[in-house]
Formats: structure tokens, sequence, C-alpha cells
């Protein structure tokens, strides 16, 4: 009985799941149909600004494996400046941030800044190699699972990314990217706070 009903709750919990982000898949199609404006709030935020679930937080701790296999740890890079993302294949606006990442990524290394890319689609790993390929990263792609996506506040807006700072804590918390010029400018403002901390 107890199965049962266990069973039924990680059903209706999976399948709303999974019914929001076909809603979001429905509304970014929308949305790639129209040109951002510069000022404009993109798709992937849905038009809204969501509170901070976790800013101040000791960020969640987590394994996940990278697209060649390899299991990676959020602990593995402890005392270091993170930038946790969390992007879907189908998401017009995580495509436009990932270029953006690589740059920042490249460039902000030598303070020691590691980003992590967090795949949250099942779209199949080749497809999410691909399309990384395809962006021009090098930075670690991980693959989600269930528990990170609830960890981390259910991950309700795509692209959303967590600033975690060299103490583990969550310095800046965004969902959505805001304008193309603008996005880009307001993320590497958020890495410069992030890898200015603590040293």
């Amino acid at each position: 009985m107890a199965a049962s009903v266990t069973l039924l709750v990680w059903a209706g919990v999976h399948n709303a799941r999974d019914r929001r982000l076909e809603a979001q898949k429905m509304q970014q199609a929308q949305a790639n149909k129209v040109e951002l404006m510069p000022g404009s709030q993109a798709e992937g935020s849905a038009g809204q600004d969501p509170a901070p679930k976790l800013q101040g937080k000791v960020a969640p701790g987590f394994t996940l494996v990278d697209l060649q296999g390899k299991k990676v740890s959020l602990a593995d890079y402890k005392g270091k400046p993170v930038l946790v993302n969390f992007w879907a294949t189908w998401c017009g606006p995580c495509k436009l941030e990932m270029p953006w990442f690589e740059e920042f990524s490249k460039k902000y290394q030598p303070q020691g800044l590691v980003i992590l890319g967090v795949a949250a689609d099942d779209a199949g790993k080749s497809v999410i190699a691909d399309t990384a390929r395809k962006s021009g990263v090098t930075y670690p792609i991980l693959l989600a699972d269930d528990k990170i996506e609830e960890a981390y506040g259910g991950v309700d807006y795509l692209p959303e990314s967590f600033y975690v700072d060299r103490q583990g804590k969550v310095l800046i918390e965004t969902a959505g990217v805001s304008s193309e010029g603008g996005g880009k400018d307001e993320i590497e403002a958020n890495i410069r706070k992030l890898v200015a901390g603590g040293q």
C-alpha cells in the first residue's frame, strides 16, 4: 500500500514537471518567432521575475555525470567561484547565453572561475553534446537528474543561473535573459562580483 502511494506521488510530481517543461517549450517556440528587442525581457523567464529561492543560502551539493561519463561534484570546486547554469537544448535564450559563458570562462579562469552547465532536458546525451559543440562550449556540461532540479528549487524558468561564491553560498540567482547586449553585460557584472568576493 505504501509503495503504491509513493509511486502515485512520484508519478504526479514527474508528470507535473513534464507538463511545465512542455508548456515552456511551446512558449519558447512562439517566442523564437519574435526578434528580441533591446531592453525587452526574453522568453525563458516567462515575463516574470521569480523571487530568489537560494540567494544567501549554501548551494545544494550535487554529483552529476558529464558528457564523457565522468562524475563531477560541486564539492570538487570548493574555495572557487562557481556559476551553475541550468539550460535545455530547446531553449533559445539558453543557447544565446552559452557563447557568453564560454567567453567569460576563459576570461575569468585566472581568478578561479568555474562554469558548470547543467542540461535540464530529456533530449539525450548526443543531442545535448551536439548543442554544446555548436555553441562553442568547452566548460563542463553535466546531465541533470530530478534530485538537482528539486534541490535548486524546481528550476521553473530556463535559463536559470546560480552564482556560488568561494564559501559555497549562492551570491546571485537569475532566471531568463534580459536582452542580447544587456544580458551579456549583466552576466559579466555578476561574474565580477562573484570572483571579487573572498579574495
